[in-house]
Formats: structure tokens, sequence, C-alpha cells
């Protein structure tokens, strides 16, 4: 539950703004946490992050009534307010029965608690029959949560008649991992060992990797494969690429050579040994390094395939270098190596970016010609260029031609519409387009709701905001720091400071460390609102944050 922002000399906050604030921010099913990161490089180099965020330049601030709401979305806003299951996303039968389960067990864990025995206590006697999908459920829900989520996982553990399947044993190691709880996270993987049975696969060792790796614990992720076979998985070539592209998601393509040179005798490599490889020297520019990679590839015994090339023009796309796009397409040519969907998709959208929109098309026209099929992601990135560009008749014929050609939108689709609608501050179309998920059984992420928030929070439609963060919890997405530094931010610089402390505070409460800006500009607009009173106490929170974090 959203704390009120529990200052007791809190005089300068009128009774009417407390009793909305308590009415707008404090429902117990509004949740913040951290976002599921996008698609490892264990496989394919796919569509870079680059491509696949949309962008925009801040519309001017509106000054509109907080209470309203669109009319023609009241009776949504107001039905997914009171929980009416017909409205609610559609789920499978077995899930649809989990659901006041769920709740009220996400209503106790919601309360606060110093630690996770606290935790399982508070949940004594709360649930009479557990399933795989009620706990799968609540462990997204608090992915972000680590004291909550492992209090649950104890007391659910301790239940009679269930026992944690591996997926959750899964689940938990990743939560405690996000949370750098490395100790907690590698008892974990002993219990898995001790269960027996395949608990510990290599998606268990994966998470452990990933989650070491991306806390610059480079040499840690290594010595977790080194001793890999200890806990029954394989030290084959898919668990090198995995432990290779962990080190190279996270900026540490040095490391991920020193794996290379240390296991490439005594391990088959594949292609994608070297795709990695490749992509992770194309990133920081170190082209002349992943040349040479290139032509070890072919020492090797293996073609450099249009992975190995795209990486490549990646790199150029990037650094708008157009010309090197064109050589590395003809050497292509020259190799009968035909382009993918993701080489155009990457090339289109650096030519849309730079503002070469003609140009652009002319690559979806080429494509075509090609015999290459559009998949959803360049439509989905064909649909941002024409946004972007405020071509939104465009982009309602792009949505119908992919339509017609039987390629589905998916979650992606509906966040760069939703993103386009909310950059050109079309607040119904783009409320309506959230509204058509539930209808198409589309399920939200993270970067579905963000600029929604940030619309909201700039036009201070605070019933609307507060509608939002239910609808997050209500699809188990788990809002991280980075959500709610946006809200903090988003109220503070709309004088609606009052909620930006309570959301500080949330921030706070949950471990998140706020960054320095953000802290920063709290502080300076309630200075600049002589609220003294306030600003010692966010300084205090400040200064729990700081002292957790050592």
């Amino acid at each position: 539950m959203l704390p009120r922002f529990q200052n007791p000399n809190l005089s300068s906050i009128s009774k009417t703004n407390i009793k909305l604030l308590r009415h707008l921010l404090c429902n117990p099913l509004c949740t913040l946490t951290e976002p599921t990161p996008v698609s490892e490089v264990t496989e394919s180099p796919e569509l870079p992050n680059w491509v696949k965020f949309f962008d925009t330049k801040r519309p001017e601030k509106a000054v509109l009534d907080e209470d309203f709401v669109i009319p023609s979305l009241a009776n949504w806003v107001e039905a997914q307010k009171l929980r009416d299951p017909s409205k609610a996303v559609k789920r499978p039968l077995s899930e649809t029965a989990d659901t006041d389960d769920i709740d009220k067990v996400c209503r106790i864990l919601k309360n606060g608690y110093p630690s996770p025995e606290n935790a399982a206590q508070a949940l004594d006697g709360c649930v009479s029959d557990l399933s795989n999908s009620l706990v799968e459920r609540v462990l997204k829900r608090f992915s972000n949560e680590w004291v909550p989520a492992f209090g649950f996982f104890i007391w659910a553990k301790a239940q009679t008649g269930y026992r944690h399947p591996p997926e959750a044993y899964n689940s938990m190691v990743d939560i405690l991992g996000k949370s750098e709880n490395f100790e907690l996270m590698w008892e974990m993987v002993e219990e898995m060992v001790k269960i027996g049975g395949g608990y510990v696969t290599l998606d268990t060792m994966s998470k452990v990797m990933r989650r070491l790796a991306r806390a610059g614990r480079y040499k840690e992720a290594i010595d977790a494969f080194r001793g890999i076979e200890r806990f029954g998985v394989r030290r084959d070539v898919l668990s090198l690429n995995t432990l290779m592209g962990a080190l190279v998601k996270e900026r540490s393509v040095e490391h991920a050579h020193e794996v290379f040179l240390e296991f490439k005798e005594s391990i088959p490599l594949n292609p994608q040994t070297f795709n990695v490889l490749i992509h992770g020297w194309c990133k920081p520019r170190k082209l002349d390094i992943a040349r040479n990679t290139m032509e070890e590839m072919e020492k090797h015994g293996f073609h450099p395939d249009v992975l190995s090339y795209t990486c490549f023009i990646e790199a150029y796309c990037h650094d708008k270098d157009f010309r090197k796009v064109d050589e590395v397409l003809g050497e292509m040519k020259d190799k009968a190596c035909e382009p993918n969907t993701v080489t155009y998709t990457i090339i289109m959208h650096a030519l849309g970016k730079a503002r070469e929109i003609t140009k652009a098309l002319e690559v979806y026209e080429k494509m075509k010609r090609s015999g290459c099929v559009p998949d959803t992601s360049f439509y989905n990135s064909l649909i941002f260029l024409l946004g972007k560009a405020g071509r939104l008749k465009d982009v309602q014929e792009v949505v119908e031609d992919m339509t017609n050609q039987g390629v589905k939108p998916d979650t992606l689709t509906h966040n760069t519409l939703i993103s386009s609608a909310c950059a050109h501050s079309q607040e119904e179309t783009a409320l309506k387009l959230l509204k058509n998920m539930e209808e198409e059984s589309c399920k939200p992420d993270l970067k579905t709701y963000a600029p929604l928030l940030k619309l909201f929070c700039r036009k201070k439609r605070m019933r609307v905001l507060c509608f939002l963060l239910d609808h997050m919890f209500k699809n188990d997405v788990s809002i991280e720091g980075g959500t709610y530094a946006l809200l903090v931010r988003g109220l503070c610089s709309n004088g609606k400071l009052e909620n930006a402390c309570s959301f500080f505070e949330e921030m706070v409460s949950k471990g998140f460390v706020p960054k320095d800006s953000t802290y920063n500009m709290l502080i300076k607009e309630l200075e600049g609102k002589s609220m003294e009173k306030e600003k010692k106490h966010v300084e205090k929170l400040m200064l729990e944050a700081k002292e957790q974090e050592i």
C-alpha cells in the first residue's frame, strides 16, 4: 500500500489534499517495480534497444482538471476501479479462480515488513489452497520487492500439500539476484540441488550468470560457469554462449573474450559463439577487432552469416554512417548473403531517426522486392517512425496493412502506438489503445504504462493516474525505481508536491535509492514553496536510502 507521507508535522498540507491523496494514492493494489530486462543476447543479436524505444520530445504542459476522465472512457475506468470481472484482461479459467486469493495475499504483502520472516508470519491462514499459477503471479507482482516475495515463497513452501515447482524456484533466484542478495540466491540454488530431479537447469544458471554480470561481478559470473557441472548443468556451447551473451550485454566484451580464449579448445564452438563476440566488439565500435573475430570464425570452418554482417550494419547505422552501411550490404551481396528482416529494420529505423523518412520508406520497397517478408518488429519500427514524424493517418494505414498481411500486433506494437499517441497528447486515443489490449488479450508491460504515466502526470489527471497504477498491478506489472522517479519528477514539476513526496517515500521504502537528480529536483521545489518540514523529511529519507545502499 502506498504509504502516506508520514511526517506528523505536515501542517502545510491541507485536509482537502490529504483526503484526495489518500483516496487517489493509497490503493492497496498500487505497486511499482523493475522492468524485465530486454531480451538477452544468447542466440542471435536481435533489434537493438535504440530501435525499440520510443523517444519523443516533451509536449507543452496542459493545466487541466485533476479529477477529469474522458467521458467515452469513464465507464471503463470506473469498472476497473470496482474490479468488474467482465472488464478484466482475459485469463485462463485456472487463473481467474485464483484472482481473489491473489488479491488477498497481495493486500497483506503490501503492508510492508522489515524481514521476509515477518511477511511469512503475516500470511498465516490467508489462503487454504495454493496453485502454481497463484504463486507465479504473486512472485511476478513482487518481482522487484525481494522481502515480500521471499516471505511469500517461504510461507508457500511450508503449506501442506504444496511443493514449489522449478519455475517458482527460478523466479525466486532471479528476484534475489536482481536485488543483489547473492548469498541468498546461492542458498536457493543449493536448495534446488538438494531437491534433485533436475530442478537446476540452464535456465537457473542463466539467471545466476546474468544477474552477477548485471551487478558488475564478471569474475563471479565466469566462476559460476566454470563450476556449472556441479549443479547438474552441462558446460557446453549453449551455456558458454549464454555466459558470453550476458557479459556482452553488460558491456564487458573483454571478459567474454577471455572466456572464449579459455574454453575454445575444450568446448566445440558454433557460429553463434563468434556472432556474440562480433556483436560485443561492434557495440563499443571496436570494428577492427570485430573483423578479426570474423576472420577467426572462418578459420574455424564457419562462414560469416547475416547475423555477423548485421552487427556491423547496426554499428554504422547507430553512427549514421550510411556510406559504410552500403559497403557492408555490397559485401553481403558478393558473398550471396541476403539481408533479413532484422537487417532491413535496423537500416530503416536509422534512416528514420536521421529524418530521412523518404529513404526509410524506400527500404520498405526494397525489402518487398527482395522477397523478404516484413514481421512484427519491422512494422513496429515503421509505426514508430511515422508516429514520430506526426503522420498519424499513415500509422493507421500501416496497422491495417499489418493486419491484412496476417501479422498480428504484439505488445511492442501497442506500446509504440500508445507512445505515439502520448507524444502528441492524444489522451483519449492512448487510453483506448490500452483498452484494446485488454480486448485482444495482449499483456501490457512496464513500457506500456511509462508514456501514459508521463502524460497524465503532465496533465495532472490524478484520477486517471491512480487508475493506471491499479491497472498495472492487476496485470502483474511490477514497477521499478525508474518509474518511481518518473512519478516523482512528473508530479513535482506540476506542483503536486504532496503526491511527489508520497511516491518518494514509497520509493525508498521499497529499497530503491533515488538518483541525485530526482532528489535535488524535489528538494528545490520544496524550498521554493517554503515547505521546510517536508524538505527535512525528504532529506532524512534520502540519507536512509544511501545508508541502505552501503
